[in-house]
């Protein structure tokens, strides 16, 4: 029997930890995320685990974090929201915990969890998935499995390039990111925000609400909302073409209202013959699409009997194991 998989999501303003066992994910459990220092989101992170696992000392840890993530030291490389700057985040908790722990990208675990239907059978082997929230993170699933890059960093899609000025060569970059005319610049949530306060709404939030009573103003700040996420997957399409491209994230909630404007323009900014045959649609787990993922990735690349899909070369092509046990198998 395969252990019990803890599945932990750091966000900017809450931990959501769940536990996946026989009997499938339990309810999460959310904690305000403690950013005071860094020092606190790790003993925080452990106190979360070690709940989770209630003395089960053969428990298997899976993180997703709001990072930039080296994946094969499990090292958080850069947070622009969380206090995660450049520590081994697997080997602290690891130490912790006493628990094998895998760390990833949060917007990677979910786009796994998007990969996997309700009873955790795999169904969509290929699939980009884009978070719009805060900002924009991405992920892709490719043959079943986490595509993670040289370094294990990939895919950034939210810092993809949709809106730059060229005429006089490379603008300079900024210090900081996100680069002006990437997707993050221009379509996340803290855009959306933007376009609500100039077209005199509160925030994100409300725009959706008076979108939906169908106030002309608020129907205008979600198709330029979604227009500009419709050049950043046209981009997606051109580079991957996968058969399903998913949106989460909290702008997802406007659903059609932010889809249909992004469609329309997947579809006059994409190469004739290409994305033909992708579905976009809303991502199905919400709210929970982080911890899913991040339970699934722990088994995933921890546990011995998790089924990986059959490599069509013929070749094994299975991931090296992120933590130093020597017993892991993958069949």
């Amino acid at each position: 029997m395969a252990p019990r998989s803890i599945g932990v999501d750091v966000g900017g303003t809450k931990v959501s930890a769940a536990v996946l066992g026989p009997e499938g994910l339990s309810e999460p459990v959310l904690t305000p995320t403690d950013t005071a220092s860094q020092e606190r989101l790790l003993d925080q992170l452990a106190g979360v685990v070690l709940q989770a696992a209630d003395g089960d000392e053969n428990c298997v840890v899976g993180l997703g974090v709001p990072a930039v993530v080296e994946f094969a030291t499990g090292r958080a490389r850069h947070a622009p929201n969380v206090p995660l700057h450049d520590v081994p985040l697997r080997e602290v908790l690891a130490q912790r915990t006493g628990l094998a722990v895998v760390v990833d990208n949060d917007a990677t675990v979910a786009a796994l969890a998007e990969a996997y239907d309700e009873a955790f059978k795999l169904v969509h082997p290929d699939l980009v998935m884009l978070t719009v929230g805060t900002g924009v993170g991405g992920g892709v699933i490719l043959g079943g499995r986490i595509f993670r890059g040289a370094t294990g960093a990939a895919p950034e899609l939210g810092h993809i390039l949709i809106g730059l000025d060229l005429a006089d060569g490379a603008p300079p970059a900024e210090e900081h990111f996100p680069q002006p005319g990437s997707l993050e610049r221009l379509a996340s949530g803290r855009r959306l925000d933007e376009l609500a306060r100039r077209g005199g709404f509160q925030d994100g939030p409300g725009v959706v609400a008076a979108a939906e009573r169908g106030d002309a103003g608020a129907l205008d700040c979600l198709r330029i909302l979604g227009e500009r996420l419709g050049i950043g997957i046209a981009s997606v399409l051109h580079c991957y073409e996968p058969p399903l491209v998913c949106i989460g994230g909290g702008a997802s909630r406007a659903g059609e209202l932010l889809l249909g404007p992004a469609r329309r323009v997947v579809k006059a900014w994409t190469l004739p013959g290409v994305g033909e045959r992708t579905e976009i649609r809303v991502a199905r787990w919400g709210p929970q699409a982080g911890v899913r993922g991040a339970a699934l990735l722990a088994r995933q690349e921890l546990c011995d009997d998790f089924t990986q899909p059959p490599d069509p070369s013929g070749k094994d092509s299975r991931p090296s194991s992120p933590h130093p046990r020597e017993d892991l198998s993958f069949t």
